[in-house]
């Protein structure tokens, strides 16, 4: 893979993990901090999909660091 491609997969996993983060953060506080459910609360599958795609980047990029070792 080139790049480009390693330097998406990156930010994607960033992103879905700061979301993530804002998920267990609004847990504590008491509200609802999931920026996905609040921009495609009425497409669950766009949401899901979302999910299903950093998933698929946090393998991704850890096989890639897997196989430099």
């Amino acid at each position: 893979m080139g790049e480009m491609e390693k330097k998406w997969g990156l930010w994607i996993l960033v992103l879905g993990g700061v979301v993530w983060g804002l998920v267990g953060l609004g847990y504590f506080l008491g509200t609802n901090l999931n920026i996905l459910n609040l921009i495609f609360g009425s497409l669950p599958v766009v949401e899901n999909a979302v999910y299903v795609i950093v998933g698929i980047c946090a393998l991704w990029i850890g096989w890639m660091q897997m196989e430099k070792k």
